[in-house]
């Protein structure tokens, strides 16, 4: 009995080390985690919405409602932010990073961030050929053509057409709801 009771104490102690071991890296590596997937993951998708600007808008991200959102600048003035959303896909959630022309209300265009979809069928949704449908898309008819909207599916893809646009109809109803304090924050510039 003696025995058992101490290979339960033992066993509890490396069990509560090696938690309290994982909490603490955890927390330690949390800035260089977030920094990687701005540079690496969400960076490029970013960039390639927000061209045209002369600002960086990775440093001067800011969180408004627990979204964080990229402005564009350009000449000191605020024309465009982005911002990602999330949908189911036909094999895990894509991300979508989404732009958006604040004087016009309309898409500056989507990059993709995170997908997992079939490799050679659904992964087109990445290619230029799907993404650039976006570019100029006004924020009220967001749909895929097979329910009613102008967005045409990849064929053999529609789980993930339908998850790309899901996202960016997401990122579009997250917008609409923080315009007001966007405006706030850079109505100086």
């Amino acid at each position: 009995m003696r025995e058992i009771l101490h290979m339960l104490v033992v066993l509890s102690i490396i069990c509560a080390t090696s938690g309290a071991v994982l909490v603490n890296l955890k927390q330690a590596t949390k800035t260089q985690i977030e920094q990687q997937v701005l540079t690496y993951v969400q960076g490029p998708a970013l960039l390639s919405v927000l061209e045209n600007r002369d600002n960086d808008p990775i440093k001067e991200r800011v969180k408004i409602k627990d979204v964080t959102v990229f402005p564009a600048m350009k000449d000191g003035k605020l024309v465009g932010i982005a911002l990602e959303a999330f949908a189911p896909g036909y094999s895990g959630d894509i991300g979508v990073m989404v732009g958006f022309d604040v004087d016009n209300d309309e898409l500056l265009g989507i990059g993709i961030t995170t997908q997992t979809e079939t490799p050679g069928l659904g992964d087109k949704i990445m290619k230029p050929s799907f993404t650039d449908k976006f570019k100029g898309h006004g924020l009220d008819s967001m749909q895929v053509s097979a329910k009613g909207g102008d967005i045409d599916s990849i064929a053999g893809a529609t789980y993930s057409s339908v998850g790309t646009v899901d996202a960016v109809r997401k990122a579009i109803e997250v917008y609409q709801s923080i315009k007001p304090e966007i405006t706030n924050i850079w109505k100086n510039s």
